[in-house]
């Protein structure tokens, strides 16, 4: 558990706020091998909490592996989708928008 911890803090540090202009959504996680986790996008604010939230706008699915690739910038995140490491539901055109809001460093 205390990994993911480490991979939403570090996808909340690089938050571009700047990318999130008149933005209110939630991405939703579901992660195959722990805990789901969500991250809350509005007024120009990126807010993580740890479960499950009750409308998001895209779920994505995944294991703790993908995440943290797709996090570190190991992994394309595009890629892991059209290879079925991640699947998503919902608006999965927000998804897209990840790689501007949360910049690999």
């Amino acid at each position: 558990m205390s990994d993911l911890n480490k991979v939403f803090d570090e996808m909340k540090s690089r938050f571009n706020s700047g990318a999130a202009a008149g933005m209110d959504v939630v991405f939703q996680y579901q992660i195959d091998d722990g805990e789901p986790y969500h991250v809350t996008i509005a007024n120009d604010s990126c807010v993580v909490a740890q479960g499950e939230h009750d409308e998001p706008s895209v779920t994505l699915s995944m294991d703790t592996q993908t995440l943290q690739e797709v996090i570190s910038g190991e992994t394309d995140g595009m890629q892991a989708f059209m290879t079925g490491r991640i699947r998503a539901d919902g608006d999965i055109m927000l998804a897209t928008r990840l790689t501007a809001l949360f910049p690999v460093a």
